[in-house]
C-alpha cells in the first residue's frame, strides 16, 4: 500500500480546491456577485444595513436598549426588502448550493478516509469496526 506525506495530501487538496472552483456552480455564484455589486439599488440596501449595523452596536456598547430595538427592526425590515430583490435571490441560492456541494465532498472525504482505514486493518465497513476491534470480539469472552 502507498504511503503519502501530509504534503502530498495537501497537494491533492489544493488541486481538488482548483477543480471545484471551475465548476458550473462556482461560475454561476461569481456571476452573480458582479451582478450584485453593479446594481446601485443593492449596494444603497447594503451601504444602509451597515451603517445601521454600527449604531446598533453603539447602542449596544451604551445600553440604549430602546434605540437598539428600533434600529434592529429597521435593519430587519430592510434585509427583507432585500431579500426580495430577484438577483439577492438569487446569490442566497447559489450560495446554499456551493455550501451543499462542499459539505458533500468533505462528508465524502471523510466517510471515505473512515471506511478505508476499516478496509486496510481487514476491518468491515458494513458495521464500521476495524479489524483490531473485529479481533478484540471474537477473542474476548466475557
Amino acid at each position: 500500500m502507498a504511503q503519502y506525506t501530509r504534503k502530498q495530501v495537501v497537494e491533492e487538496a489544493h488541486k481538488l480546491a482548483k477543480m471545484m472552483a471551475d465548476i458550473e456552480e462556482i461560475d454561476r455564484f461569481k456571476q452573480l456577485e458582479a451582478k450584485l455589486n453593479e446594481n446601485k439599488k443593492v449596494q444603497d440596501y447594503i451601504q444602509r444595513i451597515k451603517a445601521l449595523q454600527k449604531q446598533a452596536v453603539n447602542f449596544q456598547a451604551y445600553g440604549k436598549t430602546e434605540a437598539l430595538e428600533k434600529v434592529e427592526k429597521e435593519i430587519d425590515r430592510l434585509q427583507e426588502e432585500l431579500d426580495q430583490i430577484p438577483v439577492v435571490a438569487e446569490f442566497k441560492e447559489s450560495q446554499m448550493v456551493i455550501n451543499d456541494i462542499l459539505q458533500m465532498v468533505s462528508s465524502t472525504i471523510s466517510r471515505e478516509v473512515s471506511n478505508e482505514v476499516i478496509r486496510s486493518t481487514g476491518g468491515d465497513v458494513l458495521k464500521g469496526e476495524t479489524g483490531s476491534q473485529l479481533n478484540n470480539q471474537t477473542s474476548c469472552n466475557h
